[in-house]
């Protein structure tokens, strides 16, 4: 028996495992990305958002890390989940017990045996306590390929987490931005409704002296009135940012508090070789690899069922009649024993359960293939798109610059009694929505930067070596 342990003892901690140990799968990956402009040469830190240089943007995301409801949930899912490996975990240990029992009985005097019945207590009182333990010996590696399952799905929980941040943090920073470019497209309508209001006046005030035409007055208060619809539709839009914002931050719809402009925002730029590898620590990525290996180690667990179960179980204790005598040696017992159980035909059912697992582990490998595909597509995408909308605020900014120009050319030749009003109005009519065009093309910037961010898992650092997670 000693040695049937030694042995047992020995093939255990020498890590007989069924099943196929985890490789992790090669996939056919570019080089590098391809839309990254060579001009962009700057050093970003992890913490990505604080390269726009806004304190209040810090405080915010760093109240949003702490006080959204969403990390919350995701951080008990991780207790959750670390209690679940530790309950799995748990066979792979000698399990040990105690119990105790108390009993007081009476036999019928109607009893066939009544000589035995005259010859005992009636009734009689039995007390019994004792300890037991038992261990199922993993020889084949079945609690530990399931415990091996049981972490990896704590890791891809864990990254699951750092998803649910990153898309906070991202979401921060992009509806923030957009604040701030709404607040810039306000103060632009504002200032030209102004302007516009005093044209009016100055119309009016001509029109009654007949100056002017009231078919030049009425132009006038068209464009007043095309400027001051463009507000409350702006404020709206201010106003429902803000209640997104409050409920990423964990409070109850409200103001949120703006600290730098949006023309005072740093933008950072993107290093110009920053290699394809940085995505190997997205967050997503990270969780499908892990549920790929849990998946993988649930073959081996699945598979151990086919091999033969060893469990040893032993109790000790004591038993008496009487309370006083209960610890003294006669009323003593023990016992253990050794079992052996192994299927030898149960219809297909160890076969079944092998082969879901070797089709999760299929499935599982697909989801983490795909969920590189798409990280792919997904940096490409916003890098693209960050590129196309530099070029964009160039030629916007050119345009703005143009009307301008026209405007104040229309309006010299309309005091000089060459142009009529009309040409003035649509220069003026060209020059708003250009504005606010170039205000959102400026606020889009910034948030293509948080996409790509978003894209690449959790920013980059640079150093002589090169990006550096």
């Amino acid at each position: 028996m000693r040695r049937l342990l030694l042995l047992i003892c020995s093939l255990l901690l020498s890590g007989c495992m069924v099943g196929p140990d985890y490789v992790r799968p090669k996939v056919d990956v570019p080089p590098a990305f391809r839309n990254v402009d060579e001009e962009m040469q700057t050093a970003v830190d992890a913490e990505w958002w604080r390269q726009f240089r806004d304190p209040t943007l810090d405080a915010l995301i760093t109240e949003a890390l702490t006080n959204n409801k969403n990390i919350r949930i995701a951080t008990a899912n991780i207790e959750q989940a670390a209690a679940v490996l530790t309950q799995v975990r748990s066979p792979i240990f000698p399990q040990a017990g105690y119990g105790a029992r108390g009993a007081r009985e009476r036999s019928p005097e109607s009893s066939a045996r009544p000589i035995l019945l005259s010859l005992l207590p009636n009734p009689t009182t039995t007390y019994q306590v004792g300890a037991s333990a038992s261990w199922e010996i993993d020889l084949w590696g079945r609690i530990r390929r399931l415990s091996e399952a049981a972490q990896a799905e704590l890791f891809a929980t864990e990254e699951a987490r750092l998803g649910v941040a990153l898309s906070l943090v991202s979401s921060v920073a992009a509806n923030y931005v957009q604040l701030l470019g709404l607040d810039e497209q306000l103060q632009i309508s504002k200032r030209t409704l102004a302007a516009y209001a005093d044209s009016l006046k100055l119309f009016e005030t001509r029109f009654q002296y007949g100056q002017v035409s009231q078919m030049t007055v009425e132009q006038a208060r068209s464009q007043y009135e095309t400027a001051a619809a463009a507000i409350p539709e702006i404020e709206s839009q201010i106003e429902q940012i803000e209640n997104s914002l409050s409920v990423l931050l964990g409070r109850n719809p409200g103001p949120i508090q703006r600290g730098r402009t949006m023309g005072e925002l740093v933008l950072p730029a993107i290093p110009p070789d920053l290699p394809s590898d940085v995505l190997a620590n997205r967050p997503d990525i990270r969780q499908a690899e892990q549920n790929l290996v849990a998946a993988n180690a649930r073959i081996g667990a699945a598979r151990a069922l086919y091999f033969p179960a060893i469990s040893l179980t032993g109790t000790f204790g004591y038993a008496s009649s009487e309370l006083s005598n209960l610890f003294k040696s006669p009323g003593r017992f023990w016992n253990y024993t050794g079992s052996l159980t192994g299927p030898i035909f149960i219809g297909g059912a160890i076969t079944g359960q092998v082969r879901q697992t070797e089709a999760a582990r299929k499935a599982a490998l697909h989801s983490y293939e795909l969920a590189i595909q798409n990280s792919f597509a997904d940096v490409e995408n916003v890098l693209v798109a960050r590129r196309k909308l530099a070029e964009q605020i160039q030629a916007q900014e050119r345009l703005v610059r143009a009307n301008s120009e026209y405007v104040r050319l229309a309006r010299l030749q309309y005091h000089g009694g060459y142009v009529p009003y009309s040409t003035v109005l649509q220069a003026e009519q060209q020059l708003f929505p250009s504005e606010i065009n170039y205000a959102r093309y400026r606020s889009a910037l910034f948030v293509s930067l948080v996409n790509i961010y978003k894209a690449l898992g959790r920013g980059w650092k640079v150093d002589e070596g090169g990006p550096k997670r």
